[in-house]
């Protein structure tokens, strides 16, 4: 199957499109090796990155600041989520306003599910909830709505008033994934989505990503310890190691010529398995 990096949206190399997000000297240390130094990026609409490293790289840590969960100790995270709205600088608004665009344009999707789900709410109830969050309140439309968004994840009508405890771990997956895209955000940031499940449940689960990035027009950040996963969903890669940026670029060029000695190792340990 052909990756999403064979096919790049035309603002990636158009000097005046503005990014929908921006990253400038932003570090979060919290002891010596834990955490990361300082990055800089851009994300454009429609993008998706993967940030891939072993444990402990830092990751994680960077994807919850520039999600707005995780105050840095330097530098910026600048959203701007259209050309007629001002950049907002996530740690400079109120608490409130942060949660706001969370809220509206944000999705936040765990590496476990039930970390993003309420469990003792049924299924529909997950997703009406999010709605209910961003103003609606009309309940057939929100049931009509759930009931829409669970037929795109391969979820069955007839589960709408299950709770997701009673879900199979792919199922929770998916249904995360539904309660965060009903609301039609601009950028989703998800933590190793596929962590956790079987193959087949993972091939399945990351079709299903891929296509709705692409039939949405999502921006993405995505960590990943796989390489595979990279290669099938990102544009652009970068690779982190104890904290720091040690390589970045366009996905396909990354891993079919690696140029930073961690980079290639990584890529060789992948070929030998």
């Amino acid at each position: 199957m052909d990756n999403l990096a064979q096919a790049l949206p035309a603002q990636f190399n158009d000097p005046a499109e503005a990014p929908l997000l921006r990253a400038e000297g932003l570090s979060k240390l919290y002891a010596p090796g834990k955490g990361f130094e300082p990055v800089n990026l851009n994300l454009f609409p429609g993008e998706v990155l993967a940030i891939v490293g072993e444990s402990g790289s830092g990751k994680t840590t960077l994807l919850k600041t520039l999600s707005g969960r995780l105050e840095p100790q330097q530098g910026e995270v600048i959203y701007q989520g259209n050309s007629q709205m001002p950049a907002a600088s996530l740690y400079q608004i109120s608490e409130a306003a942060r949660r706001q665009l969370m809220r509206a344009d944000f999705g936040i999707v765990h590496q476990h599910p039930m970390d993003g789900l309420r469990p003792r709410i049924s299924a529909g109830g997950n997703i009406g909830e999010r709605l209910m969050e961003v103003g609606a309140r009309n309940y057939a439309d929100i049931r009509r709505q759930a009931l829409n968004w669970l037929t795109a994840v391969e979820i069955g009508a007839d589960r709408i008033d299950d709770l997701p405890i009673t879900f199979s771990g792919g199922m929770q997956q998916r249904l995360q994934i539904a309660r965060n895209l009903v609301t039609h955000p601009k950028l989703v940031f998800m933590d190793e989505p596929t962590g956790g499940l079987d193959v087949s449940v993972q091939a399945r689960l990351l079709d299903l990503i891929r296509n709705l990035v692409t039939e949405l027009n999502l921006a993405v950040v995505i960590v990943t310890h796989d390489l595979a996963v990279a290669r099938l969903l990102a544009h652009r890669i970068m690779v982190m190691k104890q904290g720091q940026v040690v390589e970045t670029g366009l996905t396909d060029r990354v891993l079919d010529d690696p140029q930073h000695a961690y980079t290639q190792l990584l890529v060789s340990s992948v070929l030998q398995q």
